[in-house]
């Protein structure tokens, strides 16, 4: 395309003729697009000032090129790895396809001719501009780098002053001095990570360095997405950094070590990371757990139980003894759902103590003990020392072993409230494991009061729609007959840039299980799994399947996502 004189001012003139913007609007847009170094296209359009179409159409017909709708290009067909982040940043511009020798790179403003130059001199392939509309390339470009770190402050609401709190001042200066003294890069990096992740509701950030790559991967709504890969050669300087954040060892690589990042995102809100190190073929692979205290203030409401399910929840908290028990494999809100119990019961009236491996939030009126097998402090010798504490609650973070069960049950016997976790899949099973420990069935029988099973299922986003499957199948699947009579709508994932693949959040699904009377008979009977299992059902205790299935039909999750939560049973 040849060069036109004066384009920008030919651009303005034809906003001014079409009644887009006054001339002295534009005047002084002109000036602030200046300072703010960024092009008058992309300041107009993020200022609100000129519609993002409109100013396409008319780019287009001022330099006389074709506009394309970027929503319409294929995502897989960008050429990833070719183009290097910043410059793609800096120039707000995204090669979109490789066709022949020629390089085909999206812009929405037309006079950008060095980031042509720019990107031809970096990849050796000649370029083509194509025009397409700025909020299109904005978020086009943000759906596939991820936010830059301003915008990433400014997505966090008042996180616009960035302030890591337990940063070892020492530890910062000896790696300093270690290494040399640009690391700003990764400084900058890691921080636009962690608000990232946060932004996102992501659970685990996990930074992994490989022989030829190096991975960068959220764990969001239970599923792992790879969102960054820096330069393998970062790797040693990313570990430094995040390790100088938890206050670790940085000179130690060959053993594993845990530390905790506290990250300030506005004046009045914090988050801690848990973090963890390991030693791998290739580096130190560094995992990330993000604790948000917001997340045990959320009330039971916000949860997922069902009306029935809720209403045993609450009568069972409420007993003055007894065991309270939430069973589930890992990653499936155990710990969420017994912080919920917690703050329901935290009053000034009541001791409650907790023994946790390790204390992930921290609980205001709560006593909290972090376990410490080094030192002997492991959860039986934490438990026993509780009973010598006059408490009126008491919870273990997981019954690992016979000492740990024996003891809670013995404090359930005499007068406590114990809470506490499990590994199994389903209430009935919760009894098989306790009974496989030695725990004598007379004892679970008259001292637990409540099993919670439970899972965590990807919410479906608003986007989502409606899907025909065939009776047949939803017969199959566990509905009635009854159900489909009277209309049952079945609702899948379709995708939109709000969420990960149509799916947007978790709801919880629970199997909650009283132990009656009935139940309590076939325990002491050393019913196994399948006998308990059947009692409950025709007590009328819905499975976690069962639970899962009534998600889908209130169109809150999708079937495949029941089948992937609960392995289709």
């Amino acid at each position: 395309m040849s060069a036109q004189p004066n384009p920008l001012g030919g651009l303005t003139k034809r906003l001014i003729e079409d009644g887009l913007i006054t001339a002295e609007s534009a005047e002084k847009h002109e000036t602030l697009a200046k300072t703010a170094r960024r092009s008058l296209i992309t300041h107009l359009v993020r200022e609100k000032v000129v519609a993002a179409d409109l100013l396409a159409r008319a780019a287009a017909e001022v330099f006389g090129t074709a506009l394309i709708d970027l929503d319409a290009i294929n995502p897989e067909a960008i050429p990833e790895g070719l183009v290097n982040e910043r410059l793609i940043r800096n120039h707000h511009a995204l090669p979109l396809y490789k066709r022949g020798n020629r390089l085909f790179v999206a812009l929405s403003d037309p006079t950008n001719r060095d980031a042509l130059a720019d990107i031809q001199f970096q990849t050796g392939i000649a370029t083509e501009e194509i025009l397409v509309r700025e909020d299109q390339l904005a978020a086009y470009i943000e759906r596939l780098l991820g936010p830059a770190e301003e915008e990433a402050l400014t997505d966090y609401g008042e996180a616009v002053d960035l302030d890591l709190e337990t940063i070892d001042t020492e530890a910062e200066e000896e790696e300093d001095a270690r290494a040399p003294t640009d690391d700003t890069p990764v400084v900058r990096f890691i921080n636009q990570m962690l608000l990232n992740a946060i932004r996102l509701g992501s659970s685990d950030l996990h930074f992994e360095p490989f022989e030829k790559a190096y991975k960068v991967r959220f764990r969001t709504d239970g599923i792992l997405h790879e969102v960054a890969s820096p330069p393998v050669m970062l790797s040693p300087r990313i570990a430094a950094r995040l390790k100088v954040m938890s206050q670790m060892d940085i000179s130690e690589r060959r053993v594993p070590q845990d530390g905790r990042i506290k990250l300030k995102v506005s004046k009045s809100k914090s988050i801690d990371f848990r973090v963890n190190t390991l030693p791998v073929l290739f580096g130190e692979k560094v995992v990330l757990r993000i604790l948000d205290a917001s997340s045990a203030q959320m009330g039971i409401d916000a949860l997922g139980y069902d009306d029935d399910q809720k209403a045993l929840y609450l009568e069972a908290l409420n007993k003055p003894q007894g065991m309270f028990l939430v069973t589930g494999p890992t990653g499936s809100g155990k710990t969420v759902s017994l912080y919920t119990g917690l703050n329901i019961l935290n009053t000034p009236e009541l001791n409650i103590s907790t023994a946790e491996d390790p204390v992930e939030i921290n609980l205001e009126g709560i006593n909290q003990c972090p376990v410490n097998a080094k030192v002997g402090l492991d959860f039986s010798a934490a438990l026993r020392s509780f009973l010598r504490q006059d408490p009126d609650i008491v919870m273990v973070g997981e019954i690992r072993d016979i000492e740990t069960a024996e003891i809670a049950i013995k404090a359930a016997q005499t007068g406590h409230m114990v809470m506490s976790t499990l590994h199994t899949n389903s209430a009935p099973e919760t009894i098989t494991r306790l009974r496989n420990m030695g725990v004598p069935a007379f004892n679970l029988a008259t001292s637990i009061n409540l099993i919670v099973a439970q899972r965590l299922a990807r919410r479906l986003c608003s986007c989502k729609e409606k899907i025909t499957v065939p009776a047949n199948a939803l017969l199959e699947k566990g509905f009635t007959q009854k159900e489909l009579d009277v209309g049952l709508e079945i609702y899948g994932p379709k995708g939109c840039d709000k969420c990960n693949g149509g799916y947007k959040g978790r709801v919880g699904v629970y199997e909650v299980v009283k132990i009656t009377p009935e139940i309590s008979k076939v325990i002491m009977e050393d019913g196994n799994s399948l006998e308990i299992a059947r009692i409950c059902q025709e007590q009328g205790f819905r499975t976690i399947y069962q639970s899962a299935l009534r998600k889908v039909k209130q169109g809150l999750t999708s079937l495949n996502e029941v089948d992937r939560v609960t392995s289709g049973h």
